[in-house]
C-alpha cells in the first residue's frame, strides 16, 4: 500500500515536472515568414548609395552612423535610422531643395549593405554574419555551421532589431531573418 502511494506521488511529480518544463520552452508564436517582412527600417551599420540625377558629383556611398544619421555633402547629417528607403529619399530631396542647393532634386537611395545579424547559443559557430535579403532562420543556422548536438532544433529565441525582449518562435521553413536580428538557439532538455 505504501509503495503504491510512493509510486503514485512519484508519477504525479514527474508528470508535473514534465508539464512545467515543457511550458518554459514552448514557443509562443509562429515567426514571420520572408514574404511577411516588409517596409525595411534603416539603422546604424546600413550602407547606402545615393544617386542624384543630373548631379553626378553628389553621387556616393554612405553609411548610417551609430547616432542613426548619415552625413551628406553640403547639407550635413540627416536622420536615417528608423526610416524606410522612400522616407529617407524624401528627406534627402527636401534637405537639398530647402538648402537651395538644387531646384528640383531627383534622388534615388539604394541599400548597399544591410546591418549584420547574430546567431548565438547551440550552433557550431556563433557570431555576427552579413545579412542577405530573403534569408531564413534555417539558412542563418546553416551559416553558423549548423546545430550542436545539444540544440533544441525547431525552436529559436529571436530578438528583433530595435526591440529588447527575446521572443520564442517555432521555426518553419520560411521563418524570416531581418537585419540586426539576434537569434539564439536554446539547449534542449534531455
Amino acid at each position: 500500500m505504501l509503495s503504491s502511494k510512493i509510486r503514485l506521488a512519484a508519477a504525479a511529480g514527474l508528470g508535473a515536472a514534465m508539464a512545467l518544463g515543457g511550458c518554459a520552452s514552448t514557443p509562443k508564436q509562429a515567426a514571420p515568414t520572408v514574404s511577411e517582412v516588409r517596409d525595411y527600417r534603416l539603422g546604424a551599420g546600413d550602407g547606402l548609395r545615393l544617386i542624384f540625377y543630373g548631379e553626378d558629383k553628389l553621387n556616393g556611398e554612405y553609411s548610417i552612423g551609430s547616432d542613426g544619421r548619415v552625413a551628406l555633402p553640403l547639407v550635413g547629417s540627416i536622420e536615417a535610422s528608423g526610416r524606410t528607403l522612400p522616407e529617407l529619399q524624401e528627406a534627402v530631396r527636401t534637405a537639398y531643395a530647402r538648402g537651395g542647393y538644387l531646384l528640383d532634386p531627383k534622388v534615388a537611395v539604394e541599400i548597399l549593405q544591410y546591418r549584420p545579424f547574430f546567431v548565438l547559443g547551440e550552433v557550431n559557430a556563433p557570431g555576427q554574419y552579413p545579412f542577405i535579403p530573403g534569408m531564413t532562420v534555417r539558412q542563418a543556422i546553416a551559416t553558423a555551421k549548423g546545430y550542436t548536438y545539444r540544440a533544441q532544433q525547431g525552436n529559436a529565441m529571436i530578438t528583433r532589431w530595435g526591440e529588447t525582449s527575446e521572443v520564442p518562435y517555432k521555426l518553419s521553413p520560411g521563418t524570416a531573418v531581418a537585419p540586426g536580428d539576434t537569434i539564439r538557439i536554446p539547449e534542449r532538455h534531455f
